[in-house]
């Protein structure tokens, strides 16, 4: 495993394009654009303001810059560098900036101010000869639009009423479709669009009180509805708008947390507030398994690798005083790596604050492996753990205790190989063969609290808050030893 040296940040916006030719990166008002190969600069693009979001097109040719604060998306051109555009949203506030699928179109979330009058009478109107005053106010409403820019012909489409959730917009893989979650007279509504001239296809209701989020099967002929975690409710709809589906696990309590299709899109994964995950299947959309995060794990037949961190030892007799820059360095290093821990294992868990808003309880991540294998997922309240669990066997297969709390798992887009973030200067790694921990060798506090793989699955980007970094894995040890 190699690692390139460190270069500048801001906002932890670091891409690789959907080509995997191209890194771009964000430094304060900066938009910079490497080789994946040789990391030599290949464009240097300068914005208005600081950048606050970044996002390739799908063919790689075109980058979005979104400024919220300034409401201005700008946009550059890798085979054009002199062109560029510039979308204002004037006094409406920028909420949300993405490509269509087509990279075509840019679909700008808008918060704008809308004035609606009302009528405000002073007076009793007892005494006939007193004049009653009227009085009209202007009362500020907000709401949200969003805005379809083409690249094109410069066109310009609106789209009414979507929701402020965290996953309102949802297009499918082949980028034909897209859903919209909205949101009108106090009821929530699905509306499918065809990206290719956005004409409504379906307009429906749905059974929620709150939706909190949408999302397509990787087949794109299922969509995924999920309520708010006040009440557990997971909707499924076909393509034709018709309710295939709907799942309660329970009611009165906290519910759904997160959503996750397979790739295959034969299973749907709910992590709920009840520290269980709930596989449905893709036939009956019943549950066919159920996934417990227990804080012991006693089984004989789960492997539990704990990370150890061990300090060298050092040899008084040949210490010198002072000593170098090298030999300070290891002197207050240590070294960590995995054991296999005696069972039964208590790990280690946070008890939630159920008192206050979204509690740390609950698995609040999960990610299916990118051959169907795995799931890996985190128990919020048990944050140092990843639970990895075989979708053959439907069972536990290997538990990873961590020394610092889980900040991002992902897995490589080509094998089932995990690396995970813990916010210190290390980077794991876990495949089917065992798992390990390197040291990222950078001088300074380098943090990683965020990673991403490229598209090859043989390096992936190492960042923090700050700075980032290339890690390459050598492609003939793809079994950890």
């Amino acid at each position: 495993m190699n690692f390139s040296e460190c270069f500048k940040l801001s906002g932890q916006l670091c891409k690789f394009s959907p080509d995997g030719k191209c890194l771009a990166s964000g430094v304060q008002y900066r938009l910079v654009v490497r080789s994946t190969e040789t990391l030599q600069i290949l464009q240097l693009f300068t914005c208005l303001d600081q950048i606050q979001y970044i996002e390739w097109s799908s063919d790689s040719l075109f980058i979005l810059c979104a400024m919220y604060k300034r409401g201005v998306v700008q946009v550059w051109s890798l085979e054009q560098p002199d062109w560029h555009c510039k979308i204002d949203e004037g006094s409406a506030g920028l909420v949300a900036s993405c490509w269509s699928p087509d990279g075509r179109h840019i679909l700008n979330t808008t918060e704008f101010h809308g004035k609606s009058d009302f009528v405000e009478r002073v007076g009793d109107g007892k005494d006939c000869k007193k004049k009653q005053l009227v009085r009209l106010r202007g009362q500020l409403q907000c709401q949200l639009r969003i805005t379809v820019w083409s690249l094109c012909t410069k066109s310009v489409s609106y789209i009414k009423y979507p929701k402020a959730c965290q996953q309102g917009i949802a297009f499918t893989k082949d980028g034909r479709y897209m859903a919209l979650a909205e949101r009108r007279d106090c009821k929530d509504y699905i509306s499918l669009f065809v990206c290719s001239d956005w004409q409504l296809l379906r307009h429906f209701d749905t059974e929620t009180q709150d939706v909190a989020g949408i999302e397509w099967a990787p087949n794109g002929c299922v969509l995924a509805v999920w309520d708010t975690c006040l009440e557990y409710k997971i909707l499924l709809y076909s393509l034709d708008g018709r309710l295939l589906s709907t799942y309660r696990a329970y009611e009165w309590s906290l519910g759904v947390k997160s959503v996750s299709w397979s790739p295959s899109s034969q299973f749907l994964a709910i992590g709920s507030y009840d520290e269980r995950v709930r596989i449905l299947n893709h036939v009956t959309w019943k549950k066919i398994a159920e996934f417990e995060h227990p804080v012991t794990v006693a089984s004989p037949r789960i492997v539990v690798y704990k990370e150890t961190e061990k300090s060298p030892a050092v040899e008084m007799d040949k210490l010198l005083f002072p000593p170098s820059k090298s030999a300070a360095s290891s002197l207050f290093s240590t070294k960590s790596k995995y054991e296999i821990a005696q069972l039964p294992v208590s790990l280690h868990h946070v008890k939630p604050a159920v008192d206050r808003a979204n509690p740390r309880i609950g698995v609040g991540m999960l990610a299916f492996s990118s051959d169907n294998c795995f799931l890996a997922t985190r128990n919020d309240n048990i944050p140092n753990t990843v639970w990895i669990w075989d979708m053959q066997k439907m069972k536990l297969f290997v538990v990873l205790e961590q020394l610092c709390a889980v900040q991002l798992f992902q897995w490589d887009p080509c094998r089932s190989r995990l690396a995970i973030c813990t916010a210190n200067s290390r980077v794991y790694l876990w495949s089917s063969a065992g798992c390990v921990s390197v040291q990222i060798p950078m001088e300074g506090d380098f943090q990683v609290v965020s990673l991403c793989w490229h598209s090859s699955g043989d390096s992936m980007a190492l960042i923090s808050k700050e700075n980032f970094c290339m890690c390459y894995l050598e492609k003939e040890a793809e079994e950890v030893k």
